[in-house]
């Protein structure tokens, strides 16, 4: 059995699309929750084995989510559904952990062939998002030939600066990562300068360039 729970920030859509979930005998909703706060307490408590999240999430929220998901439950696959036709954010979802996507202008049908692609472990991706999987791919292999990152750098982040950097990844400001971690903005400010000399980078977007190396030398700090 397919359990799913809803994430979206408008509770009646989210009932709306239960309601056509149930109807499939292989798909049951275990819940909804109108943002990422709530969501990650319902799935705590759930069995699901599918997030299906709304991209217009705030703050990046659906994005955030997903990164979450992959490090605390990557048992769970993530459909993120709703998305604008827009190869970048797709390949950032995508590359953030996503299972899939779905277009914001797709049938209901679709939107279950997503799912149950999704829960089996594939991926339905057109042909002009592979080829921007591809570039993705190929810009990575470039910058990792250029990063050359002493395993020590990233060994002295600790885990609150990672959990910044990771914020950082995905788009927030200071006062945003400061909301979202329950901290004071001048405290993140002071991370940030501890990752930028750690990393010995002059930038956020150099040291969030850095991320996908750090994660896959498994640097957890």
């Amino acid at each position: 059995m397919i359990r799913v729970v809803i994430v979206h920030q408008t509770r009646l859509i989210a009932s709306l699309i239960a309601v056509s979930l149930d109807e499939e005998t292989d798909i049951q909703v275990l819940g909804q929750a109108s943002s990422q706060a709530e969501a990650l307490a319902l799935i705590e408590n759930s069995t699901c084995n599918i997030v299906l999240v709304s991209a217009t999430l705030p703050d990046n929220g659906a994005l955030s989510l997903t990164q979450s998901l992959t490090h605390t439950h990557p048992e769970i696959k993530v459909l993120v559904f709703g998305v604008p036709k827009s190869k970048s954010l797709i390949v950032q979802y995508v590359m953030a952990g996503a299972a899939g996507y779905v277009l914001q202008e797709v049938s209901a049908d679709r939107l279950f062939e997503n799912v149950r692609a999704a829960y089996e472990g594939k991926a339905l991706v057109s042909p002009d998002i592979a080829a921007a999987f591809m570039e993705q791919i190929t810009e990575l292999a470039h910058l990792s030939s250029q990063v050359h990152l002493d395993p020590s750098a990233y060994e002295a982040l600790t885990p609150r600066e990672m959990e910044v950097l990771e914020l950082i990844d995905v788009g927030l400001s200071n006062q945003q990562i400061a909301g979202r971690l329950f901290i004071e903005v001048g405290t993140v400010k002071n991370h940030v300068h501890n990752i930028l000399r750690k990393l010995d980078v002059s930038s956020r977007e150099d040291a969030a360039a850095h991320l996908p190396f750090i994660k896959s030398d498994g640097g957890d700090a």
